[in-house]
């Protein structure tokens, strides 16, 4: 079941799809709130706290990948993309520019109530944790009660996915995490080539936050044959 008080924004410029999306999503215990573009999108956005968004890629005038592109320069609320494009590199794109999943139309909308609820299982909550609270990564620190990442004194917004992805590192520093858990906690139901190139692709996006030089990664390592590891100070 999910929490009465998860409040969804669909935006899609399809009205017969919103509100079978609508309907169907109160239904299964969500407040849903609709947009028709990424102007009303963005209304709403300001007046409003949302803990998803569900949003079309193809709309008229600005495109669900440019809106989810600006939204993470500023948010980090978690987004699902909707697209009719079945293109691996279409759906990339997507991932490259902040979004949490994608799933391609047509649907099963039991698959999006699935997909929905797996993305909102990644946001962080408080847990205790062993061994030290905060990790050091050169200017960078990672809160893990709070599932918060810093630079000096300001605060860097992480994505669900990529919260979920520094949790998982965190857990288990200096230790090399494999690709195919990764994929698991991560990916959808593609081909295993595409849900490794999405891994791959939230793992540049993290080591953008934390690295000073991404390209040549100290904190964030890739370890041939095992995976990825979390080397703090």
């Amino acid at each position: 079941m999910t929490d009465t008080q998860t409040h969804l924004l669909v935006v899609d410029d399809d009205e017969r799809i919103r509100g079978l999306l609508q309907k169907f999503l109160v239904r299964n215990g969500f407040m849903v709130s609709v947009a028709h573009d990424a102007a009303k999108a963005r209304r709403l956005l300001a007046g409003l706290e949302f803990d998803m968004i569900v949003l079309d890629v193809m709309m008229p005038g600005e495109d669900g990948v440019s809106l989810t592109r600006s939204l993470r320069e500023k948010m980090a609320t978690p987004i699902l993309l909707l697209t009719a494009r079945g293109e691996t590199q279409s759906r990339i794109e997507g991932l490259e520019a902040g979004a949490d999943d994608y799933l391609a139309k047509p649907f099963e909308p039991k698959e999006l109530l699935l997909r929905i609820n797996a993305i909102l299982r990644r946001v962080p909550t408080v847990r205790e944790a062993a061994g030290p609270k905060v990790l050091h990564l050169g200017e960078v620190r990672y809160d893990m009660e709070r599932g918060e990442l810093w630079r000096g004194t300001d605060p860097v917004r992480l994505t669900s996915t990529e919260s979920a992805l520094m949790r998982i590192f965190a857990a288990q520093p200096n230790e090399a995490v494999s690709r195919e858990r990764l994929v698991g906690d991560l990916a959808g139901d593609e081909g295993a080539e595409t849900q490794e190139r999405a891994v791959d692709v939230q793992i540049t996006r993290l080591r953008r936050k934390i690295e000073n030089d991404p390209k040549q990664p100290r904190y964030l390592q890739t370890v041939r044959g095992a995976g990825y590891m979390l080397a703090p100070d």
